[in-house]
């Protein structure tokens, strides 16, 4: 019988594996314990209030009372957590880019679907907004595969506007928390209400000064919890309802009416679908160049097919549209743990969360000042995430400062005159009336008309990271 070579190995098939080929990469490696469990913390304390800040604000505005903002925070909680566990841990080749990747439900559709709940009757309201979720977590499911031939359309240009309007436009929120949250009251705007407010911003101001690692990162929470705590003397703090909210149980399917498809609000939050798939093939670019594993086509479609299950089946448990939590991403080039894993268990932890609604009756009895003072901070830091994203997209071009200015324009029109659109359709109302949605729609058709149409070359474009 031949005795089998000796010699060298001719080719890399037959190479003996070293060290290196044995080594698990960083995104793949399971930490222990002690290490997991301080870094899946640092990223439920980064993620956290944006991930209750939606339902917040929505069942603020439909006027929901303790109990139904109990169950939409939980419903939050629970989706954010499924859909966070699926995109880290994935589905074969399916779904999930198996990156240390956040997703829950995004702050850039709040304000349509305010808008859809201000054209809507009392009582359709939230099966308006539900239906046009379901319908753009469609749009997501069959536009991803093909998004990549989409891009250039959505430029760190266009995304730059949609970003800083969705920070601007979200600002009256918190200035009505931060006086009282109730505009009819009569004691609206008083001096204990901005005060409270005003207390809450210093200390996520001092925290984000002095504070260092998981402390910084925990700032909005600790404000807000000291901010309730400063509540309680002056009888601004009520938990009495805490006793009432169940302690554990899980949501229940269409708890707030069966969905209704309205064109208008299907329309807008589909313009928004887009931007967030922008954001979320971003995100998925920088993680890979963070964590040094390349991120080609078809993880970024496995990572927005993610994105589209968890935007289709949350409104069935009372969720909002999913997508990328950029702060997560924040966290893991400053912490640089760089394991799936970590993510994954902060997603299990979200889950867990969303099984006991008593925690998120805690969050709802939050005052609304305290809210307020934290809401500044947050919704400002989206606006300055659009402006440096700007910052990057070439503003030195006359076109591009001109594309800017109108776009901008055309999204604080609702802002700065609210009645501006009284006369016209309620289809048109629900689109242009959403500040973001008018300033994406003109940003993109500028897009095209400065950039595309008539043109030989089409500029390239660069996803940036907010």
């Amino acid at each position: 019988m031949a005795q089998p070579a000796t010699g060298p190995a001719k080719g890399p098939c037959t190479a003996p594996p070293t060290a290196a080929d044995r080594a698990v990469h960083p995104v793949d490696e399971k930490l222990p314990l002690a290490r997991l469990v301080p870094a899946a913390l640092q990223h439920i304390a980064a993620m956290y209030a944006g991930v209750v800040t939606p339902p917040l604000i929505i069942g603020q505005a439909v006027g929901l009372g303790t109990a139904g903002m109990t169950r939409l925070i939980a419903a939050s909680l629970l989706v954010a957590g499924l859909a966070t566990l699926l995109q880290t841990i994935g589905a074969r080749h399916f779904a999930g880019n198996r990156l240390p990747f956040v997703n829950a439900a995004s702050s850039a559709g709040i304000a349509p679907m305010l808008a859809i709940a201000e054209t809507s009757a009392p009582g359709h309201q939230l099966p308006s907004i539900y239906g046009a979720v379901i319908v753009a977590g469609v749009f997501c499911l069959a536009v991803g595969p093909f998004f990549g031939r989409l891009l250039r359309f959505f430029p760190p240009l266009v995304t730059g506007v949609v970003i800083t309007l969705i920070g601007v436009t979200l600002m009256p929120v918190p200035v009505g928390w931060a006086q009282g949250g109730d505009a009819t009251a009569d004691d609206f705007g008083d001096m204990k209400f901005l005060g409270l407010a005003a207390f809450t911003l210093v200390v996520i101001l001092l925290i984000q000064r002095f504070g260092r690692g998981f402390v910084k990162q925990t700032a909005l929470l600790a404000g807000m919890f000291a901010g309730t705590l400063a509540a309680v003397p002056f009888g601004l703090a009520d938990f009495s309802a805490l006793g009432s909210a169940p302690v554990a149980a899980l949501p229940t399917p269409f708890a707030f009416g069966a969905p209704e498809f309205r064109p208008a609000a299907i329309l807008s939050l589909c313009i928004v679908m887009l931007v967030l798939m922008t954001e979320s093939s971003a995100g998925m670019l920088a993680l890979g160049e963070i964590c040094d594993r390349r991120t080609d086509g078809a993880t970024i479609t496995r990572g927005l097919r993610t994105d589209g299950i968890a935007t289709l089946l949350g409104p069935v448990f009372g969720g909002f549209p999913t997508s990328a939590f950029a702060q997560n991403v924040g966290v893991v080039s400053l912490t640089r743990v760089r394991s799936r894993y970590v993510v994954a268990a902060a997603g299990g932890a979200l889950l867990v969360l969303g099984a006991f609604p008593v925690l998120g009756a805690v969050v709802s009895l939050v005052p609304m000042p305290v809210l307020g003072g934290a809401g500044i901070v947050l919704f400002g830091s989206i606006a300055v995430s659009g402006i440096r994203t700007l910052a990057e997209a070439g503003l030195d071009d006359s076109s591009n400062i001109v594309l800017v200015a109108v776009a901008l324009g055309a999204g604080i029109i609702p802002l700065a005159a609210p009645a501006f659109y009284a006369g016209f359709p309620s289809w048109a109302q629900t689109v242009l009336g959403s500040g973001i949605s008018a300033g994406a729609l003109v940003a993109v058709l500028l897009n095209l008309f400065f950039h595309h149409l008539g043109t030989h070359s089409r500029p390239a474009v660069a996803l940036k990271s907010s």
